[in-house]
């Protein structure tokens, strides 16, 4: 059986971030959580019903460190439903938010930075804490999984999530080496669940592209059709695991408050096809967390297709030129 991570980076949008007021706070929960459009909410209550019609799971990666301007009651609006939905959550972490905090920074050294890369190890262990903590105080069960925000970490990332006890980290894109804000000393042959520096890291799923080089699995970046190929290829391999990547306001064009009926139509028939898909079932960090590959080497991503690769070149311009980027 084959384990499918949904996984749902949910944040608050530190580029939208005006003022530490309520109304700038229920903005931007709009345009980054909420999702509502015309043609109804297209957020995380959406993606929470889809997922139980469906009869699936999903891992909702959730970052706290927003409180840090809005308490922690900003971060219970969005544990809360997801909690009720029986989904997981998991920590996520964008340090920006420690540069628009300014006095409430926790830090004693008060450092601010992009990414948990830019900062000591010491003070990576500190935002680390100060942001498990936060996400339990929202009402969140205590975290055994982290993605860092922008994939921005580095190895000691990994020693601080395994100094506070954390055991998974999913940071590591295959597809984005050299191209991201990752600094995890693997590579992009290191497709597989891994230990490295004292966790299981847990890569960004990825297929071939046309060239020999690879394009991550996430939603905004594969057809629905890719994504069920690259689905079964895991499965037809003998693959434990396959990551996907979403984020809570995908479905969206965040500007126009609009739905991108493409991306919508990617997620629902994604989740369509899992529920029928034999040898194939979605899974959480808290429930089946992800296992070490047994099988020496590094498994093959799906080849690369020129038709489908056609249809992502052409869908993906539609999508771009009608209903606009996230």
């Amino acid at each position: 059986m084959t384990r499918v991570y949904i996984t749902i980076d949910t944040e608050y949008s530190s580029g939208l971030y005006t003022g530490p007021g309520a109304d700038d706070r229920a903005e931007n929960y709009a345009r980054s959580i909420a999702c509502p459009t015309p043609e109804g909410p297209a957020g995380i209550t959406h993606k929470l019903e889809l997922l139980a019609e469906h009869g699936q799971k999903a891992v909702f990666f959730v970052d706290p460190m927003p409180a840090l301007v809005w308490g922690v009651v900003a971060i219970e609006d969005i544990v809360g439903p997801i909690v009720a939905a029986g989904q997981d959550v998991q920590l996520h972490c964008h340090t920006e938010w420690l540069g628009l905090a300014g006095p409430a920074n926790p830090l004693a050294s008060k450092a601010t930075g992009k990414d948990l890369a830019d900062f000591t190890f010491e003070d990576q262990c500190a935002i680390l804490d100060y942001a498990r903590t936060t996400l339990i105080a929202a009402g969140a069960p205590a975290a055994v999984a982290f993605r860092a925000g922008n994939y921005g970490a580095n190895d000691d990332t990994l020693r601080a999530l395994a100094m506070i006890g954390i055991d998974y980290d999913t940071s590591h894109c295959p597809a984005l080496v050299g191209r991201s804000a990752c600094r995890i000393g693997l590579t992009a042959e290191n497709r597989d669940p891994v230990g490295h520096m004292g966790v299981i890291e847990v890569p960004i799923g990825a297929i071939g592209t046309i060239g020999g080089g690879l394009r991550h699995a996430q939603l905004t970046a594969l057809t629905l059709a890719e994504q069920v190929c690259a689905i079964r290829h895991a499965r037809d391999s003998g693959r434990g695991s396959f990551t996907l990547v979403s984020h809570s306001f995908e479905l969206i064009n965040r500007r126009r408050l609009s739905v991108n009926p493409i991306v919508r139509r990617r997620f629902t028939g994604l989740l369509k096809a899992l529920a029928h898909m034999r040898g194939v079932t979605t899974g959480t960090y808290a429930e089946s967390p992800p296992t070490l590959q047994l099988t020496g080497g590094s498994s093959h991503p799906l080849p690369a297709s020129p038709m489908r690769t056609g249809r992502r070149i052409a869908e993906q311009f539609v999508s771009n030129a009608l209903y606009g980027s996230i």
